[in-house]
This record gives C-alpha cells, sequence and structure tokens, in this order.
C-alpha cells in the first residue's frame, strides 16, 4: 500500500518554498532560466535530470520563476522512495507520495500519480532515470515509469523537461542554468520520441555551455 499525500493548503507550501529558494539562491552566483511557453489549462509533469542532493530546490526554482509565473500552480507533488517516506512522515504533507521500486505497489503509484494529473492546476516533479547520475552525463536514461503515467492521464498534461547544469566559470559561487523543453502533451505523447528530443536537447545544452573539441563516435549529434 502506497502513502498518499495529504499536502497543506497550497499558499503555506508556497511560502515555505519560497523561504528554501531565497537562502539556497544566495550560495549561487547566478541562476539563468531559457524558458518556454506554458500551456493554460493543464496539468504538468516537470522533468529534470537527478544529479544532486540541490535537485528539488531546482525544480522548486523553476516552478515557482517560471511555470508559476505564467500558469497558477494549484497542487505540487513528487514521488518519493516509501522508506524515506517512513523515516520522513512529514513529506506528504509537502505533496510526495511514495514509490518501492520493483514492488507490486509500484502500479498504485503511478496509477494515483496519473489521477493527480487529471487536475488542472497540478504539477509532478519526475526524475526519469529514478536514480543519481553526474550531469555530466550525455545521455538520459528513460526508466518506464513516466510512460506508464502519461498513458493513464485523461485530462490535459503539459510535458516539461529541464536540463539543469551548474558551471563555476569566474566566480567561487557556482552558477545554475535551467534549459526547458515542451515535450507536448499527453494527447501526442510518444515515448520513443520524448527521449530522442530530451536527449538531443541535453547534449546541446552542454554545448552551449562549455567549449570542447569536435568529438568523434557517437557522442555527436
Amino acid at each position: 500500500m502506497i502513502i498518499k499525500a495529504k499536502p497543506l493548503p497550497f499558499f503555506l507550501v508556497k511560502w515555505g518554498s519560497s523561504i528554501l529558494v531565497w537562502f539556497v539562491r544566495k550560495r549561487f552566483n547566478k541562476m539563468v532560466i531559457h524558458p518556454i511557453d506554458i500551456k493554460p489549462d493543464h496539468s504538468y509533469i516537470l522533468m529534470c535530470n537527478h544529479f544532486g542532493f540541490l535537485d528539488g530546490f531546482f525544480a522548486y526554482y523553476l516552478i515557482f520563476k517560471m511555470i508559476d509565473k505564467q500558469q497558477k500552480i494549484k497542487g505540487l507533488y513528487a514521488m518519493s522512495v516509501k522508506k524515506q517516506m517512513e523515516k520522513k512522515p512529514w513529506l506528504k504533507y509537502f505533496g510526495s507520495f511514495s514509490v518501492e521500486p520493483g514492488r507490486w505497489s509500484i502500479k498504485e503509484s503511478l496509477v494515483y500519480a496519473a489521477e493527480l494529473m487529471n487536475t488542472p492546476g497540478n504539477i509532478l516533479l519526475f526524475y526519469p532515470q529514478a536514480e543519481l547520475e553526474s550531469q555530466h552525463i550525455r545521455h538520459i536514461d528513460f526508466k518506464d515509469g513516466i510512460r506508464e503515467i502519461v498513458n493513464r492521464i485523461n485530462g490535459d498534461c503539459q510535458l516539461i523537461w529541464s536540463s539543469n547544469l551548474t558551471e563555476y566559470f569566474e566566480s567561487l559561487k557556482p552558477s545554475a542554468y535551467f534549459n526547458v523543453l515542451d515535450c507536448g502533451t499527453n494527447h501526442d505523447f510518444d515515448f520513443e520520441t520524448l527521449k530522442e528530443n530530451v536527449n538531443l536537447h541535453h547534449f546541446q545544452s552542454m554545448k552551449k555551455l562549455v567549449r570542447f573539441t569536435r568529438e568523434p563516435g557517437n557522442l555527436t549529434y
């Protein structure tokens, strides 16, 4: 059985998240968003590369600085490993619900996620890699979870990808860059196309950020 979210009123979640964003933002030199247009009256799945402790902060920053500015968010949700939620039960009050990879209950979690996305204004934070990997990898390996969720959504849902990258360059503080991609909606969803578009976008995002010589073989796009 999954642990379902029991979120606090959204204005409290937003207020608390704003304090977190303000606090962590001071640790960065700059944070640059390359935005997209957000579709009105949709729910949203925000997918990001999963590379470190601050991933949640980066996602919240993007949600409140780009998505919520265009279309007001009503509910924010995220999948969390069940063992983590059992240790930190307060997570459910901030929109987290449990998932157990490799267990029969995972289907219940995916169905629950899809049901949440049937409500316009809800947003689901999702990491398709399902595990931490370096931000410098050049291929994002998608697990099947996102396909299982999207195929179960009955409403209108926009799929959004962000390649989040950090560099220092001239500063003692890191800078963060959010390279956002509109991945269409659940109505025109194709899993193979999603993977291809995201990986091309991610590789190009890295090329724009750094200078390096042309690389041989299958590392070029």
